[in-house]
């Protein structure tokens, strides 16, 4: 999973503020592209960058076709790959090619639309982005593409006519018990991606000296997890064995559409968490929501290791390879 750019942001403000910009946007790949399809560039009218298209490979050609396109008003489709000799000679040799789509701002891609992106991207609103490059149509689209946007995977319609870019929220990690194992599984959640927050009203083990930079919620768990809110793009893993504390925020896990939600402990202590659950009132189906004993069964020893298979177990569910 890529980090969440601030591309769209950008060009807005870019636009706004009489640099121009242009937003470039890979839209196919082949063999060993350095970056998957969606991944953005913005580049305003006085050649400043903010994010990728290809890790640094073709950066330089995709900025000049962008200014060009800005002073014409057309978009652009760009193609990179091994027979382009500019695209050969700076990295692109092992047989990746990309197609880059490239949109200024303004004439082709409407600011109003642009700016209700950027609204839905700051409310955690999910939405597609579609544009027909036959037709030139664009709009921004929130019912439909349900794999797509399950799956983050923006690409080409069938008939290769509408491309589609997802734009999900961030994902986030809420993990309620801040210890050894949180220590390991934060930062790599952070490198896969996610936004963490960390909740747990024991001050002792909530430090920033124990979480360095990460947010810290010393609130007790049910109470932090409804300022927070939750939603299909947020992952919540309990940690503390102490049902004071795992249990509200359980319950409040079941009866929100969190994708994910996983709770350490054998599988005796797991069994009696289903009972008190099941006495709670909640159902069978919802009970089974819960992954628990926690992440994929790799024998994991330590909590590093297990760190490593609570976030194997996030990724599979995420992405529709759980069993």
């Amino acid at each position: 999973m890529e980090r969440f750019d601030k591309s769209p942001e950008v060009a807005l403000d870019w636009h706004r503020s009489g640099k121009g910009a242009a937003l470039a946007t890979v839209v196919e790949t082949w063999g060993s592209a350095p970056r998957r399809v969606g991944a953005q560039l913005v580049i305003s009218g006085a050649g400043e960058i903010e994010g990728s298209v290809s890790g640094g490979c073709v950066e330089g050609a995709v900025i000049v076709e962008a200014q060009e396109a800005l002073e014409a008003g057309a978009h652009r489709l760009l193609e990179f790959g091994v027979s382009d000799e500019d695209a050969f000679a700076v990295g692109l040799a092992c047989g990746g090619t990309i197609r880059v789509l490239v949109e200024p701002v303004g004439p082709v891609l409407p600011e109003a639309m642009l700016d209700e992106l950027v609204e839905a991207r700051a409310t955690r609103d999910a939405v597609a982005y579609e544009v027909n490059l036959s037709t030139g149509a664009r709009q921004l689209v929130r019912a439909g593409y349900g794999e797509r946007m399950r799956l983050d995977r923006s690409g080409f319609e069938p008939g290769g006519e509408v491309f589609v870019a997802v734009h999900n929220p961030p994902l986030r990690l809420i993990v309620v018990g801040a210890v050894h194992i949180a220590q390991a599984l934060v930062p790599m959640a952070r490198i896969a991606g996610y936004d963490p927050v960390l909740i747990d009203p024991r001050v002792v083990f909530g430090s920033s000296d124990r979480f360095p930079g990460e947010t810290i919620m010393l609130d007790w768990p049910d109470e932090a997890v409804a300022a927070l809110g939750l939603d299909a793009r947020t992952a919540m893993v309990l940690l503390t064995h102490d049902p004071k504390l795992d249990d509200p925020a359980l319950a409040a896990g079941l009866k929100a559409d969190v994708f994910y939600l996983g709770a350490l402990g054998s599988k005796r202590t797991h069994a009696k968490r289903v009972e008190r659950l099941t006495q709670a009132g909640f159902t069978t189906a919802q009970i089974g929501r819960v992954h628990g004993p926690i992440g994929l069964d790799i024998g994991a020893a330590g909590p590093a290791e297990i760190a490593v298979a609570i976030l194997a177990e996030m990724t599979a569910v995420l992405r529709g390879k759980a069993a």
